[in-house]
């Protein structure tokens, strides 16, 4: 049962993810509120079945809290990400003019990627930073994404990626320096925690633990599924193959590691066997 929870959270939100390439104007808004609150409550559930409780608060205190933090230091000053400005009354209320959704959003979306670094690494340091990776993979797609149907909007709009001029580099400069400071206080809960499900120890890596256990099934179908779904999406349904092609590489950094391993990999015999 503790299980089924989140598989539910994560089938919602596929379905609805499914349904906003067929919405627009404030049916759109409502839907991108959806998927931000689903992808967090999938996130939340599964921690919660897998970790305890108090994994999954010290988790959202620590992603959301220091998320929204960075996003009202962020539209003030321009630090870290560069000068931006979110619309008005599209994504609900607001603090310091950062929807309130938007710190949740940060906690959906890295806790996939912060399970899969989890599985592809052996070390901390190298989770910290496939974390921090996979951040910037996800926001080449996220970004363009919302850029594109107007809920945020950046001062410079001519110091982007090749292809994407509308969002400067200092954005994902600025995600990869959050994130790993979000990786490096995880890893701090990581050890606080007790009663770990994966890695069992920590130097196990994909060689031992199975991605598509019970414990990491959800995450790991929800990051092929932003990965590969989002790259689909972007390509035919929105209009944004440029950012498909970005989000796509982004993300194979770790997807391609995770695809290797459930095609191929086998279980370690038991030598006492």
């Amino acid at each position: 049962m503790r299980q089924f929870v989140p598989l539910v959270f994560a089938v919602v939100l596929i379905v609805v993810q499914i349904v906003y390439p067929l919405t627009s104007g404030a049916g759109r808004d409502r839907v991108t509120v959806a998927v931000v609150l689903l992808s967090a409550g999938t996130a939340l559930a599964h921690a919660t079945a897998t970790r305890g409780i108090r994994y999954a608060a010290g988790f959202l205190v620590i992603v959301s809290g220091l998320g929204l933090l960075a996003e009202i230091v962020g539209t003030a000053t321009g630090v870290p990400f560069g000068c931006y400005a979110y619309a008005v009354d599209r994504l609900g209320p607001a603090l310091s003019g950062v929807p309130l959704v938007i710190p949740l959003a940060w906690t959906g979306g890295l806790y996939p990627v912060w399970v899969v670094a989890g599985l592809l690494s052996r070390r901390m340091l190298s989770r910290i930073g496939l974390t921090a990776v996979g951040a910037v993979g996800w926001d080449l797609f996220l970004d363009p994404q919302m850029v594109a149907d107007g809920q945020w909007t950046w001062c410079d709009t001519g110091s982007g990626l090749p292809g994407l001029p509308d969002i400067p580099i200092t954005n994902y400069l600025g995600w990869f320096a959050v994130a790993l400071l979000m990786g490096v206080l995880l890893t701090v809960l990581e050890r606080a925690s007790v009663g770990l499900d994966y890695p069992p120890n920590p130097s196990a890596g994909l060689d031992t633990v199975s991605p598509l256990s019970g414990s990491t099934a959800v995450p790991v179908a929800v990051f092929l599924w932003t990965w590969l779904g989002s790259a689909l999406a972007h390509a035919v349904f929105l209009g944004l193959p440029v950012s498909a092609g970005y989000g796509g590489v982004g993300l194979a950094i770790l997807g391609l590691p995770l695809l290797r391993h459930l095609c191929f990999s086998r279980p370690r015999p038991d030598p006492a066997g």
